[in-house]
């Protein structure tokens, strides 16, 4: 199964074009390509419940969640 070649990378710049998180700009942090999606600097925020570790680290972080990159469109 070939894949094609994603039209963003990392550290580009990007806006949502569908989505609840429409009209975002934002930056590129990471890129899924056998997924195909991104994750993008301050858009789409999920809640996240960690279990504390030994270093004491837990309770509620929010972060960035994937999103697909059909919603994305780079800005020049």
């Amino acid at each position: 199964m070939a894949r094609s070649k994603l039209h963003i990378k990392k550290d580009d710049t990007v806006v949502v074009l569908s989505g609840k998180n429409r009209g975002k700009q934002g930056v590129v942090l990471e890129v899924y390509p056998k997924k195909q999606r991104a994750i993008v600097e301050g858009v789409h925020i999920i809640t996240r419940h960690l279990r504390p570790s030994q270093m004491g680290e837990g309770g509620v972080v929010e972060r960035e969640g994937t999103i697909h990159v059909s919603n994305l469109k780079k800005v020049e």
